[in-house]
C-alpha cells in the first residue's frame, strides 16, 4: 500500500480530444489495483500521475492498458509506461509497449526484463508469452509474392498491415512529401524540355536542375571520365559486383591482333592488380517493351586494373558473352574512339542499375529484411531479448516493402513503365539472383574477403562496412552473451529455434536444403555456396542459420534504410 507515481509516454494521437481517459491497472504478485488517468492528446511527451493504492501490489508484474471508447475511435500509440511504488519498490518498473490502443481491448504489458521461456520463474509470463505468439501468428501471415523468391507479408497493400508496422504521420507525411516533390520536379523538367530537341550530349544540362549535392557536382562534370567510372565499382551506388581476379574469364575471348591486351591482361592478373566486373547475370532476359518500343539489356564483362596510387581504371569491355552466333563478341578499349569507349561504358552503368536495384537492393536488402521481420513477429515474444534487439529495427520494414509491391515492382508500376529489366525480365533476374544468394555474401568480412577486396586503401565502401559491422558486432554480442553461455542454452530455446525454421524452411523457401545458409560463425572465404557443418561457438546448431545472423538482420536493415 502507498503513493505510486505513474509515467505514460505518448507517441502520438490520432483524433485526440481535449483529454483522454484511459484505464490502468497495476498487477503485482499479491494483487492489482484500478486506476483512471486522464491524458492531454500531446505527442512525443511524458505525463506522471500520482494515485494512492491501499493494498500490498507485490513486485509488479504487469500493467494492463484500455482506452475509454468515445465517439470517435481516437487510437493511442503509447511508447511506455513507468512505475514507481512506494518505500523500497522507488525504483522505477519500466512497462515497453510502443503499440497503438484501439476500440476498448485490454492490452496487457508484461515488465520489460528480457528474458528466454526457460528464465520464467512465474508461469504468468509463460501464459502472456503464448497468448502474444498466438495473436501475432494471425496478424503476421505468409504470403507468396511470385514463386522462387523469398516470401512476404500477406498484405496486398499498405492499408491491410497490422497497425503496429504501419508508417507512424510524421514518417508517412515525410515519406509521400519526398515522392510528391520528386514527381512534381520530374513532370517540370518535362514541360521545360517538351518543345526543345537533344542533339548533343551537354543538351541534358537541361535537366540537371533542382535538388543537388557536392557529390551530383562531381558527376556532372566528370562523369565521362575512366577514373570516375573505376571509382564507382568501388564506392559507388553499386561496390557489390567488383572481384579481384584470381585467372582470366572463360567469356572473355581474345581475338587476333590482341596479343598485346592478352600480355597487359597477364601481367596485371600475375601481379594482382586485375580486377573484374561480370554481369553475366542479366544474360537472357528478356527486355521490356515500353510504349511500344522494344529496350535492350547488355550483359557485360569489365577488365580493370589497379594502378598503383590507387586509381581503378577501365582496361576492356566486352558488351555481351560469346554465344553461337557470336563466338568472338567485339572489345572496346579506351583507345577507341571516345564515343565508342564512352557508349560502352554507358551500357555498363546501365547494367549495373538492374543488377544493384534488383539483386543487391530489392533482394538482399528488403526482401531478405522482410523475412527476417515477419519470422520475429511470428516467433519471438516482447520478452525475447533478441526480439528486444531487433524490434528498433525492422520497424517500417513491411510497409515500405509493401509499397514497393503494389507500387513501383507490381504490374503497370515504375519498374513496368520506365525500367528495361520491366515487363517481367526484372522477376527472372529476382529468381537468378535468388539462386545464388549464400549466406556469406551477406556478411560484409566474408563477402568482401571473397572478391579480393581486403586491404585496397582507395576501396571506401570496403573499410565504411567493416567498421560499421564491427561496431554491430560488439554491441549484439554484448547483449547476446548475456543470455546464451553456452550451447545446450541455444538448443533449450524454442522460440529462438523456431525462429530461425520460420527464417530458412519458410521464409526463404527451404534454402537449408540449397546450402544458401550455414551455421559455422566462419564460413570458408570463397564464392560458391556454403555447405552447413556443426562448429563452436554461439551457434543455433541444427538451424543453419549461423550465430552471425542477428548481425546480418541488423546490417541489412542499416543499410536498407541508409
Amino acid at each position: 500500500m502507498g503513493r505510486y507515481r505513474i509515467g505514460v509516454a505518448t507517441g502520438a494521437w490520432l483524433f485526440s480530444g481535449s483529454h483522454n481517459r484511459v484505464q490502468l491497472w497495476l498487477v503485482g504478485a499479491r494483487g492489482e489495483a484500478r486506476l483512471e488517468l486522464r491524458l492531454r492528446p500531446a505527442r512525443g511527451q511524458e505525463e506522471e500521475f500520482e494515485r494512492d493504492v491501499p493494498k500490498d501490489l507485490g513486485p509488479l508484474q504487469f500493467v494492463k492498458l484500455r482506452k475509454h471508447h468515445s465517439l470517435v475511435d481516437d487510437a493511442w500509440f503509447c511508447d511506455c509506461i513507468t512505475v514507481r511504488g512506494p518505500g523500497a519498490c522507488e525504483e522505477a518498473t519500466f512497462f515497453p509497449c510502443y503499440r497503438w490502443l484501439q476500440g476498448q481491448d485490454v492490452l496487457s504489458l508484461p515488465e520489460g526484463t528480457a528474458r528466454l521461456a526457460g528464465d520464467n520463474a512465474l508461469d504468468v509470463f509463460q501464459k502472456h508469452r503464448e497468448k502474444e505468439l498466438k495473436e501475432r501468428r494471425r496478424l503476421y501471415c505468409w504470403a507468396t509474392w511470385k514463386e522462387g523468391l523469398p516470401r512476404t507479408i500477406a498484405a496486398e497493400r499498405q492499408d491491410d498491415l497490422p497497425p503496429n508496422s504501419r508508417f507512424h504521420e510524421e514518417k508517412r507525411l515525410d515519406f509521400e512529401w519526398a515522392l510528391k516533390a520528386g514527381a512534381l520536379e520530374t513532370v517540370l523538367k518535362r514541360v521545360y524540355t517538351l518543345l526543345s530537341s537533344w542533339s548533343r550530349l551537354e543538351d541534358f544540362d537541361q535537366i540537371f536542375w533542382g535538388q543537388k549535392s557536392d557529390l551530383a557536382e562531381r558527376v556532372h562534370h566528370c562523369w565521362r571520365d575512366d577514373e570516375l567510372f573505376g571509382y564507382q565499382f568501388l564506392n559507388g551506388a553499386n561496390p557489390m559486383v567488383l572481384r579481384r581476379s584470381a585467372s582470366l574469364p572463360s567469356r572473355l575471348v581474345l581475338p587476333s591482333g590482341t596479343e598485346a591486351l592478352g600480355a597487359q591482361l597477364e601481367r596485371e592478373l600475375q601481379s594482382g592488380s586485375l580486377f573484374e566486373a561480370d554481369f553475366s547475370l542479366l544474360d537472357g532476359i528478356p527486355a521490356n517493351v515500353i510504349r511500344g518500343e522494344k529496350q535492350y539489356l547488355a550483359a557485360p564483362l569489365v577488365m580493370l586494373q589497379m594502378r598503383p596510387e590507387g586509381k581503378l581504371l577501365p582496361v576492356v569491355i566486352q558488351i555481351q558473352p560469346p554465344s553461337p552466333s557470336c563466338p568472338a563478341p567485339p572489345l572496346f578499349l579506351p583507345s577507341d574512339p571516345p564515343l565508342a569507349w564512352l557508349l560502352a561504358k554507358i551500357w555498363v552503368r546501365n547494367s549495373d542499375f538492374q543488377l544493384h536495384q534488383l539483386q543487391y537492393h530489392l533482394l538482399n536488402t528488403h526482401l531478405v529484411a522482410e523475412v527476417i521481420a515477419v519470422a520475429t513477429m511470428r516467433c519471438l515474444p516482447g520478452l525475447h531479448p533478441v526480439f528486444k534487439l531487433l524490434i528498433p529495427h525492422i520497424r517500417y520494414t513491411l510497409e515500405i516493402n509493401t509499397r514497393a509491391r503494389s507500387q513501383l515492382i507490381s504490374e503497370g508500376g515504375i519498374f513496368d513503365k520506365a525500367v528495361s529489366t520491366g515487363g517481367g525480365g526484372h522477376v527472372h533476374l529476382l529468381r537468378r539472383a535468388m539462386a545464388q544468394l549464400t549466406y556469406s555474401s551477406l556478411c560484409p568480412p566474408d563477402d568482401l574477403a571473397a572478391r579480393g577486396l581486403l586491404g585496397i586503401p582507395s576501396a571506401l565502401y570496403a573499410h565504411d562496412a567493416l567498421r560499421l559491422w564491427e561496431i554491430i558486432a560488439r554491441y549484439v554480442q554484448g547483449i547476446v552473451r548475456l543470455f546464451y553461455h553456452r550451447d545446450d542454452v541455444v538448443r533449450g530455446d524454442p522460440e529462438l529455434q523456431a525462429w530461425c525454421r520460420e527464417i530458412t524452411e519458410v521464409g526463404l523457401c527451404q534454402a537449408q536444403d540449397r546450402a544458401q545458409v550455414t551455421d559455422a560463425p566462419n564460413p570458408p572465404q570463397h564464392g560458391g555456396p556454403i555447405r552447413p557443418g556443426p562448429q563452436p561457438g554461439w551457434d543455433v546448431p541444427g538451424s543453419r542459420w549461423g550465430s552471425r545472423a542477428l548481425l546480418v538482420a541488423i546490417f541489412l536493415h542499416a543499410i536498407q534504410t541508409g
